[in-house]
């Protein structure tokens, strides 16, 4: 029977903020990084930005005409205040654009990324700190995607597919290297969990299988 450890479960004093804080024993970091701030700002001002703005003109025409017309001036009190709750709503859109754009920052400087021996780590968070890890064996795509603003700040977006869940890491820099290097990383990792070397052979002749012509 194992011992058991009776502080095994116990917090310290401190909350784990860091990722240093998080990785278990015997635990190693290959990689770690952020977001470059430029292209992730700029992605948060630039997402939504037809749409809010659109929505912007739509409603503020509308509010226009009736300031405009004199409307507003014999509308019982109660009709005024239906209008300007209705628009209150009506502009959700327009608020979660400006929402995003002012807590990027924030964003940004609780988000970040790290390939570990064992797993990929998410830390994340406005507010509080959310960690989402992601281990090799579970991935099945590490897609990489550079649209126009990307390449021109020279990021690119990882895409990683975990069952039916998908994770996004934003903007990284040297990003065709970084998703060579994952990749990697995953099918050198699924490989030894699916087929330890105890199992190998030392001849394997399926790895210089030839593909002919009938």
């Amino acid at each position: 029977m194992a011992k058991f450890d009776e502080n095994f479960f116990k917090a310290s004093n401190t909350e784990q903020t860091k990722l240093e804080d998080i990785l278990s024993e015997s635990e190693s970091i290959l990689w770690q990084g952020k977001p470059k701030k430029s292209a992730y700002i700029l992605a948060k001002v630039f997402k939504m930005l037809p749409l809010a703005l659109l929505w912007l003109l739509f409603d503020g025409f509308f509010i226009g005409m009736l300031l405009s017309s004199g409307a507003t001036k014999n509308m019982p009190p109660f009709l005024i205040v239906f209008i300007c709750v209705f628009f209150l709503f009506h502009l959700i859109p327009v608020w979660i654009w400006i929402a995003g754009i002012v807590t990027a920052n924030r964003q940004h400087k609780n988000l970040e990324y790290a390939f570990t021996d064992k797993r990929i780590i998410i830390r994340s968070g406005i507010i509080g700190i959310d960690v989402n890890s992601i281990y090799y064996v579970d991935i099945v795509n590490v897609n990489l995607k550079v649209g126009l603003i990307d390449k021109l700040l020279k990021v690119g977006d990882i895409y990683l597919l975990s069952g039916n869940k998908a994770q996004v890491l934003w903007d990284i820099e040297n990003p065709y290297h970084i998703t060579t290097r994952l990749q990697k990383i995953v099918n050198d990792i699924k490989s030894d969990v699916y087929y330890p070397n105890a199992l190998r052979p030392e001849v394997n002749e399926g790895y210089n299988t030839k593909y002919k012509d009938k």
